[in-house]
């Protein structure tokens, strides 16, 4: 009598066409929510001269999205760490699309900022669910890759969406570029019922438990300090780039849309990039891309009157900036344990709070008449201070490795 093999676990997870549009439905958001972000950067004077402001005051409705997505996070991931996958992504934009449309019909400044704070909420867990989804669909060994292609939707925003609707803002209003925004938003989620599976959610975990297992972890702490803080520096500059081209360039109103396509292109490529230094090391990725993003930003500080020369300048720093957050991602679900619904959302909370800091810290450089280049300064001694974030990790991290081989 001879013995019957098991047979072979089947692998369920989608490849070739269905695979790729899966992906693609979910970059969809990720174009959405890029472009509904970055736009505001571009429009800031024409929203600051709208609701009756200074420019600088302005930016706190930047920083208001971001707090938002940094309240956002572990709210939502909290509840929704058991619940089905794709309903959810469509419940999120569902959400954005709705404050997209208050922030249209905004009356002044305070409603503007109420309905940035609210669509901020989403953000960040359509990123960590969307990721947390790609991730599941793909071969082990491409999980990065797929963790990038959903990022690559934000990238792509600043290249096709965010140019595309300032121009829009600045033609026919800026209220127009929300509405915009707004439709994008729907559009996800009749991509994401067509083509994203069902995936459930994990029926053994509960938000408490997730919680609690994902903040008493140290390196979860320093990991998300190392984003908050490195990747301020890019915000300090994006936040005040519309009138740094001008005032500070010399170039026109015209030139604007051609900067933040600099920035979306450097966002594809950076994202791309950090997708690929993933296998090669995501830790060395980090600290190289902080260096970088360290030495350009004073380039940016020095170059920021010569006009057109800016352009590469600010081409590299969103380049080095996308590394930083693809691989941000990576390492913060690799050091978040069981609390994977947690950790994936979390990295954009960490990020949010860097595009607050950022344009908080690049405004009150520029109201204290240190003028529209100081934001760069800010920014480099950021990127400086998150680089160090992630030396002590590391260090902590070989401590804790020697306490256990000792203790075994």
């Amino acid at each position: 009598m001879t013995a019957t093999a098991a047979p072979a676990p089947v692998d369920h997870r989608p490849s070739g066409r269905p695979l790729v549009l899966a992906v693609l439905a979910l970059a969809v958001g990720g174009f959405a929510i890029g472009t509904t972000e970055f736009v505001t950067m571009g429009l800031l004077p024409q929203i600051a001269e709208g609701i009756g402001v200074s420019e600088p005051q302005a930016g706190h409705v930047i920083s208001a999205y971001a707090l938002g997505v940094v309240v956002g996070v572990p709210i939502l991931s909290f509840f929704a760490a058991r619940l089905p996958r794709r309903g959810l992504l469509v419940g999120l934009m569902g959400a954005y699309a709705v404050f997209n449309l208050l922030s249209a019909v905004a009356t002044g400044y305070g409603m503007l900022v109420v309905a940035r704070f609210l669509d901020g909420l989403p953000h960040g867990a359509y990123f960590g669910v969307a990721s947390l989804v790609a991730a599941s669909l793909a071969a082990p060994e491409r999980r990065g890759r797929a963790i990038a292609s959903v990022m690559l939707g934000l990238s792509v925003a600043n290249v096709v969406g965010v140019p595309a609707a300032t121009w829009v803002g600045q033609n026919l209003g800026w209220r127009a570029a929300y509405l915009i925004t707004a439709a994008l938003a729907a559009l996800t989620m009749a991509l994401v019922l067509a083509f994203v599976p069902s995936v459930p959610g994990d029926k053994e975990t509960t938000g408490r438990r997730e919680a609690r297992d994902f903040f008493r972890r140290r390196q979860v702490w320093l990991t998300m300090a190392a984003g908050a803080v490195g990747f301020g520096g890019m915000f300090a500059v994006y936040s005040y780039i519309a009138t740094t081209v001008t005032d500070v360039g010399g170039l026109g109103r015209g030139a604007v849309p051609f900067f933040l396509l600099a920035f979306g292109l450097g966002m594809v490529a950076g994202t791309w990039l950090g997708g690929e230094l993933a296998a090669w090391s995501v830790f060395r990725s980090l600290i190289w891309s902080g260096i970088g993003s360290a030495v350009v930003m004073v380039v940016f500080w020095a170059v920021a009157p010569l006009g057109w020369w800016l352009l590469p300048v600010v081409f590299t720093i969103t380049a080095l900036g996308s590394v930083l957050v693809t691989n941000l991602q990576v390492r913060l679900m690799d050091v978040a344990g069981d609390a994977v619904t947690l950790g994936a959302a979390m990295n954009h909370a960490a990020l949010n709070i860097a595009n607050a800091m950022g344009a908080w810290l690049g405004g009150l450089v520029i109201a204290a008449g240190l003028g529209y280049r100081a934001p760069a300064l800010v920014g480099a001694g950021l990127s400086v201070l998150g680089v160090a974030i992630l030396l002590w990790s590391a260090a902590d991290q070989r401590a804790e490795h020697r306490r256990v081989q000792r203790a075994t």
